[in-house]
């Protein structure tokens, strides 16, 4: 029996994840496919008006499948085409499900090409004890070289056991200062790479056998990098290429176009860029700010980051750019879009929510005959339910009030003890939060909050306060 040839349709943007799902269904589900794009970029905009215009269907093909959020009527395309029309799921990676042949396909996201740097911001004023602890938190989260911050206007005098200690402990060390007593004990005591180098300390920086990070004279004097790098590398000392991210109201976006710039001029040069200077100084929660950042790195070839965790907005800031750097890596690399891939960065906001209609609410309700409560959190208010009714509102307290006045009234009060009233209190505090965040809410059930959930306590890493003002000790002009 030959196999039938299916058509899909979608979107440039799309089209090679398409191709990678498709290859692993196709050979289960017993078919062969081939793949269209009716020049548009995304699946989500194609309407079957558009489709009778551009779409092309080869004699071979027995069936064609339009995205699920295709709109219109299928039974046109039926008509002008003369092959079965059939909409696939909302999400690609759902086509195993759709298909019968296994769960959804989850995305690759082992590879990644973006080296993170976190900087221990003020190192030389903490203990050994808490500096190794808080390497081995930030190693954890993803780091890959813990960057040993100096104090700037004043020269440690254990630099060196400051890095030996970590290096002893299995970490890959750099250490950021431009004293030359500090830098030379920390290159002899075992790190790799020193950031920075400019024409103040290229004489004696250049002679110590380690990578260095290559900075402009001032942000804007973008001859003066050009200069520093064709004398590093006539000295044969390996170096990345840092323009330096400017904060936001200080040039940011100038500060973008000379990274670009940068990289035309040196296109096989390693270049880093210190994100923090952006998502410590910008009051809004760091995941989007770090995503993006990563997603320009990627795009720009720009292998390195550094980052910190000082301001509370930051505090997983690690383990946001690690999971970043995946999705960036992995949406370049498929020439696709980085969305319904992983979970990781929506910490506030759940990417899908499972609805219950009013309606299922309210049969569930009447149906009811026991006393136990079942806690709902659906059509923008609470719910709260057992054999003695039903009660609704915006306010977990309302709502409790509301079920306690009933039970007071039946003489049921005995049903809700301290214990159980501390339950449902907690339970009603939840699913308001859930409500306020966009959340879905199962009672009993945890919530997903992506890395937040997993670092959030144990990355809180405040070298020195919760000072809104205080920047990384990294500046943002050198």
């Amino acid at each position: 029996m030959t196999e039938k040839t299916v058509l899909f349709v979608t979107g440039r943007l799309a089209e090679g994840s398409l191709r990678d799902v498709l290859q692993t269904v196709a050979p289960l589900a017993g078919f062969r496919f081939e793949i269209t794009v009716p020049g548009i970029q995304v699946a989500a905009l194609l309407h079957t008006g558009l489709l009778k215009r551009r779409l092309t269907v080869p004699e071979h093909i027995d069936r064609v499948i339009v995205p699920g959020w295709c709109q219109g009527e299928l039974s046109e395309l039926e008509q002008q085409f003369g092959r079965p029309f059939a909409r696939g799921p909302k999400d690609l990676y759902d086509l195993p499900e759709y298909f019968g042949v296994g769960r959804r396909m989850q995305a690759d996201l082992t590879g990644w090409s973006i080296e993170i740097l976190a900087e221990l911001n003020h190192a030389p004023l903490l203990p050994v004890e808490q500096i190794l602890e808080q390497a081995a938190e930030l190693k954890s989260a993803g780091a890959d070289l813990i960057d040993v911050g100096a104090v700037p206007g004043s020269v440690c005098r254990h630099m060196g056991e400051i890095v030996r200690e970590l290096r002893n402990a299995g970490h890959r060390v750099s250490i950021d200062s431009f004293d030359q007593t500090e830098v030379e004990a920390a290159v002899a005591a075992g790190a790799e790479l020193i950031l920075s180098c400019n024409q103040s300390n290229l004489d004696w920086v250049s002679q110590l056998g380690v990578e260095v990070v290559a900075v402009p004279e001032t942000p804007q004097d973008t001859d003066s990098l050009d200069r520093i790098a064709e004398q590093l590398s006539q000295r044969g000392c390996r170096f990345r290429l840092d323009a330096i991210l400017e904060p936001i109201g200080m040039g940011f976006a100038a500060s973008l176009e000379r990274y670009m710039q940068t990289r035309r001029r040196h296109p096989d040069a390693a270049m880093m860029m210190g994100v923090g200077n952006v998502s410590e100084l910008t009051e809004v929660d760091s995941a989007g700010v770090n995503m993006l950042l990563a997603a320009i790195c990627e795009e720009l070839g720009i292998q390195s980051v550094l980052t910190t965790q000082v301001i509370n907005w930051c505090r997983t800031s690690v383990a946001e750019l690690s999971a970043a750097r995946r999705l960036v890596h992995y949406a370049v690399s498929a020439g696709t879009i980085p969305k319904n891939l992983d979970g990781s960065l929506t910490m506030l906001r759940d990417g899908r929510l499972r609805r219950t209609s009013q309606a299922a609410i309210d049969h569930l309700a009447e149906s009811l005959t026991d006393s136990n409560y079942r806690i709902f959190a659906e059509q923008g208010r609470l719910h709260l339910m057992n054999s003695d009714g039903c009660w609704s509102g915006s306010s977990g307290f309302a709502v409790f009030e509301q079920a306690l006045l009933q039970a007071r009234q039946r003489r049921t009060q005995a049903a809700v003890s301290a214990e159980h009233a501390f339950y449902l209190g907690y339970e009603l505090a939840r699913a308001e939060v859930a409500l306020l965040l966009g959340k879905q809410y199962v009672q009993d059930a945890p919530m997903a909050f992506g890395v937040a959930g997993k670092w959030g306590a144990s990355s809180a890493i405040h070298n020195h306060g919760d000072d809104p003002g205080s920047p990384p000790s990294r500046p943002a002009t050198t």
